[in-house]
C-alpha cells in the first residue's frame, strides 16, 4: 500500500529556546554532522515513501537551506519528492496554533494524493526506524490511527509526556498527556500512521465534531470511537525537548553501539547535505580521545569527549572536555571548555576558561565572541 510523509519542523520549538532562536526545531544540528530533520527524512526515505511534505512555520530559511530539493535523499523527483509546505492554518490564513491546525492547513496537499495512509512525525525523534512495518501492522489492525511507542523510565523531572495504554490485541484503551507521570510507561513517539481518507474525514467534520486538538480530541477522547492501535519501537530513541536532553543524547553518541544503532540499523543509514570539505587535520602535539570530529576542523590543542561540527578550529593549547562545539567556531589558544554548547561561530579568545555541568551545560549563542 502506497504512504505518503508529513513532518513537522517547528511543533516543539519551545522546548529548546537556546537553539531554536534563529532555526527551526528540524535545523538544529546534530551528531556532527546532521540535522534533526535528517532522522524523520531518512526514515521515510528507508520505508519507500518518495512524496513527503515539510510543514514550516518560522526561522525555516536555514531549513530550506539544508533541505534543497531533496536531492541528497533520493526525493528529486518529477512526481512526488520533497515538497515545503505553508504554515497557514484553515480559518484565517494566519499562522496555524496547533498540530490539527496544522493539518487542517495541509488539506490540499492530502487530497491531491493516491495514496492509502499518511507517515506523520515530529523532529524531536532520533531513531533509525522502518515505517514501512508499522504501515503493514497498521493495514493488519483494519486502524484509523497506529502510534508508535516505546518503553522508558521517567525520572522525576517535570516534563509533559503522553503516555499509552493498550491490550493484547494492541487496541490502545487509554491516553495520557501530563507532566506528572512517573515510572515506567509506553510513550508516544510523535510518530504515527494515519489512513488518509481517515484524516480527512477528521478535517472535513472538525467543527461538527468540536475538534481542535489532535492530542486532546483524537488521541485522548477518541479512543473508544475511533480504531487506534499501538506500535512498540525497541531501538535507539531519543526524545530532544530541553537543553540539557540535548546535551545527554548528543554525547551519547561517543557510544560506539549506540551510534551504529542509529546511523547503521539493519543497513539503513541516515543521509544529510553533503559538503566537499577537507578532512579534519591534527597539527603538532594535538590530543583527540574518545570525540565525534567533523571534516573541515582543524586541531592543534586537545580534545576529549567532545563532538565537534564542520569546520571549527581548535588553537594551540586549548583544552575542550565534555562539549558540543557548532560549525565553523573558533577557540582560541589556550582556552579551557568544559560542558559547553557553542553554537555556529562562535569565537573564544585566548586565555578564557568557560564551565558548565552535565546536567547544566553552559550555552553560548551563534555568532557569539568571548
Amino acid at each position: 500500500m502506497k504512504s505518503i510523509g508529513v513532518i513537522f519542523s517547528n511543533i516543539h520549538d519551545k522546548e529548546i529556546t537556546e537553539l531554536t532562536g534563529k532555526r527551526t526545531l528540524a535545523s538544529i544540528p546534530f551528531g556532527g554532522r546532521y540535522r534533526l530533520i535528517d532522522f524523520p527524512l531518512s526514515n521515510m526515505v528507508n520505508s519507500g515513501i518518495t512524496k513527503v511534505g515539510v510543514i514550516t512555520k518560522v526561522n525555516y530559511q536555514s531549513l530550506m537551506d539544508h533541505v534543497g530539493n531533496g536531492k541528497h535523499w533520493d526525493l528529486s523527483r518529477k512526481t512526488g519528492g520533497l515538497m515545503i509546505l505553508p504554515p497557514y492554518g484553515v480559518d484565517d490564513r494566519s499562522l496555524y496554533k496547533s498540530r490539527f491546525d496544522a493539518i487542517c492547513g495541509i488539506e490540499n496537499f492530502l487530497k491531491h494524493s493516491n495514496a492509502d495512509y499518511v507517515v506523520m512525525s515530529d523532529c524531536d525523534t532520533v531513531c533509525n526506524f522502518n515505517f514501512a512495518d508499522a504501515v503493514k501492522a497498521h493495514e493488519h489492525n483494519h486502524a484509523d490511527i497506529t502510534v508508535i511507542v516505546y518503553k522508558t523510565q521517567i525520572g522525576k523531572e517535570k516534563r509533559m509526556h503522553t503516555a499509552v495504554e493498550y491490550g493484547a490485541d494492541k487496541r490502545v484503551v487509554k491516553v495520557t498527556t501530563s507532566d506528572k507521570l512517573s515510572g515506567e510507561k509506553m510513550l508516544f513517539t510523535n510518530m504515527m500512521v494515519i489512513s488518509r481518507t481517515f484524516l480527512l474525514q477528521l478535517i472535513e467534520n472538525a467543527t461538527e465534531w468540536g475538534y481542535a486538538s489532535f492530542s486532546r480530541d483524537v488521541l485522548v477522547r477518541g479512543c473508544r470511537e475511533h480504531r487506534i492501535f499501538a506500535y512498540e519501537y525497541e531501538g535507539y530513541f531519543a526524545a530532544i525537548d530541553s537543553l540539557p536532553n540535548y546535551y545527554a543524547r548528543s554525547l551519547e553518541l561517543l557510544d560506539k553501539q549506540k551510534r551504529d544503532e542509529l546511523f547503521y540499523k539493519d543497513g539503513a543509514n541516515i543521509y544529510t547535505k553533503v559538503r566537499d570539505s577537507a578532512p579534519a587535520r591534527l597539527i603538532g602535539n594535538a590530543v583527540v580521545n574518545n570525540s565525534l570530529v567533523a571534516d573541515g576542523c582543524v586541531i592543534e590543542g586537545t580534545v576529549r569527549n567532545s563532538i565537534l561540527f564542520r569546520g571549527v578550529k581548535v588553537a594551540r593549547g586549548a583544552v575542550i572536555t565534555d562539549s558540543i562545539v557548532f560549525q565553523d567556531s573558533e577557540i582560541g589558544e589556550d582556552s579551557h571548555l568544559h560542558c559547553v554548547i557553542a553554537d555556529k561561530t562562535v569565537r573564544i579568545l585566548g586565555g578564557r576558561t568557560l564551565s558548565g555541568h552535565q546536567t547544566h551545560p553552559y550555552f553560548i549563542a551563534k555568532g557569539t565572541v568571548i
